[in-house]
């Protein structure tokens, strides 16, 4: 019994053995993965889907439509509003026949001209005081006077004119002059804030500082006509200057607007031939230089186009040609203050999508800025409904 149980206490002691050997040969279970936590996606900007949905459904004719700005003439602002809806466009420009008498009777125009609460148009005023002022009735300082003071007088004087314009109904505000110019003989001299950069740009940033959060601001004409001889009322201003010297006498106060937070930049009907033979309101590369160097996000309107056609160049005599030009340029918004006829410049900027002189993704990136900007002039942040033919018809 005794031997007997000592074999048997081995025998345990040899399997307990065996166990712990095979215990330490098995691999550990591996622990159970578990999933990674979900990231809560970023909100999604109410104004950029409405952009995003709208854009959607809009037809290239309706994108076309959606970046020309017109001036209606006259004082019956439900037909202006009447108008401008009928043609599907963007932006009205109030020019003197706009502004009644006395002018503080606009407040009560200016709320027929858009017919959509949700889209309102752009409505554009040149006010920059003192010698191109609609509202006669502005007598904050002007760039002539804003030259010789402190820069924040310049903020004063663009915060309380924006505030005038705001009461009156108007959006934008075609006001900031940057040309720089120290020629007394320069037909912009009287409405530059200098006559250096490095004199106008603090003045430029400034009056953009006072419009702020009231309207929306814009830096002409860009890329300056301070540069060139003439006027581009009654010619195209043309200049030799190249582009190292445009950097260091010209871009200054458009870069202090830019980041001053600017929202437009016109473009100017002046050329540079050093850096491209054409007006810079038709040249991509100005507008590639405002876009890549100077790091504009905006809406870049052209001065007005007919212009061009004034300025007695064969080359410039044909509207819609004019219009394609700029829309291949990578304008965001053309402007016509003369009267036009809308259909032949949508026709005509339509071939020039489907015959591949425009990129459509020009076209669409125009559209998309101008639904950013005037959705957010709105302050409605609901989402866009579309409604098609067949709710059209259950509606009727």
């Amino acid at each position: 019994m005794a031997s007997g149980g000592v074999r048997g206490s081995r025998a345990l002691g040899v399997a307990a053995v065996v166990a712990v050997l095979i215990a330490g040969c098995t691999p550990a279970p591996h622990p159970v993965a578990q999933p990674a936590p979900r990231e809560t996606p970023p909100p999604v900007d109410p104004v950029v889907q409405y952009a995003h949905d709208r854009l959607s459904v809009m037809t290239l004719d309706e994108k076309i439509r959606s970046m020309i700005m017109l001036n209606l003439p006259g004082l019956d602002a439900g037909a202006l509003g009447s108008i401008a809806d009928a043609e599907g466009i963007g932006g009205l420009i109030l020019m003197g026949s706009n502004v009644p008498d006395p002018p503080e009777a606009l407040a009560g125009l200016t709320p027929a001209l858009s017919t959509e609460d949700g889209l309102p148009l752009l409505v554009a005023i040149d006010q920059e005081g003192g010698v191109v002022r609609r509202v006669s009735s502005d007598t904050a300082a002007s760039a002539m006077e804003l030259r010789y003071l402190d820069p924040a007088a310049a903020r004063d004087a663009f915060a309380a004119r924006a505030a005038m314009l705001e009461g009156l109904g108007v959006s934008v505000n075609f006001g900031i002059v940057a040309d720089v110019t120290g020629d007394p003989a320069s037909f912009i001299f009287d409405r530059s804030m200098g006559a250096t950069a490095a004199d106008a740009a603090p003045r430029v940033a400034a009056a953009v500082e006072g419009e702020q959060g009231i309207v929306l601001s814009t830096l002409k004409h860009f890329p300056g006509h301070g540069a060139a001889p003439g006027d581009s009322h009654s010619g195209i201003p043309t200049t030799a200057m190249g582009l190292e010297e445009w950097r260091s006498t010209q871009e200054g106060p458009f870069q202090a607007g830019i980041d001053a937070g600017a929202e437009l930049v016109m473009m100017g009907h002046l050329q540079f031939d050093a850096i491209d033979p054409q007006p810079a309101s038709l040249s991509p590369t100005w507008v590639g230089i405002l876009r890549d160097e100077l790091g504009f996000d905006g809406v870049i309107v052209t001065d007005d186009l007919g212009m061009l056609t004034d300025s007695g160049r064969p080359d410039l005599a044909d509207p819609g040609s004019n219009a394609v030009r700029a829309a291949a340029a990578g304008n965001t918004m053309l402007l016509f203050v003369h009267p036009v006829d809308v259909a032949s410049i949508v026709a005509a900027i339509h071939a020039g999508v489907d015959d591949g002189h425009i990129d459509p993704a020009l076209i669409d990136d125009a559209a998309y800025r101008l639904l950013v900007m005037r959705r957010t002039l709105s302050g409605e942040t609901g989402r866009f409904v579309h409604c098609f033919e067949e709710c059209l018809s259950i509606i009727e």
